[in-house]
């Protein structure tokens, strides 16, 4: 089964984000900041995750960053943001984001942007 990490430090959008992946038939491990993000991470070993930018601490692109340079296997970022400006979205997909929604967003938007990644489990 594909595990899905979703870094959100606002309850209900993490709840909703969440809860979308679990009806889609994913495996979901959720933080509430981009350090414990990063432990979990290092414990459960996502296929994918998910993150907001704007988190007090380690940044969404913090946290990226960090996947990128500790993972031993290319572990696919979403990014799931208010930052909508094409230069925030240009910065992120350097800085390592694979694909980036903009809030708000649906159940589709995020199913579709996991299932875009072909990870296995």
């Amino acid at each position: 089964m594909i595990t899905v990490l979703v870094v959100e430090d606002t309850p209900s959008e993490r709840e909703l984000i969440c809860d979308y992946l679990r009806q889609g038939g994913y495996n979901v491990v959720s933080a509430v900041n981009g350090g414990e993000g990063l432990e979990k991470f290092a414990k459960t070993q996502p296929n994918v995750v998910v993150t907001d930018l704007v988190m007090p601490g380690m940044s969404g692109l913090e946290l990226c960053r960090a996947i990128k340079k500790t993972a031993t296997t290319k572990v696919p970022v979403i990014a799931c943001t208010s930052k909508n400006q094409e230069l925030d979205r240009l910065w992120g997909m350097k800085q390592g984001i694979d694909v980036y929604l903009t809030k708000p967003f649906t159940k589709d938007d995020i199913l579709q942007a996991v299932r875009s990644l072909n990870v296995g489990g």
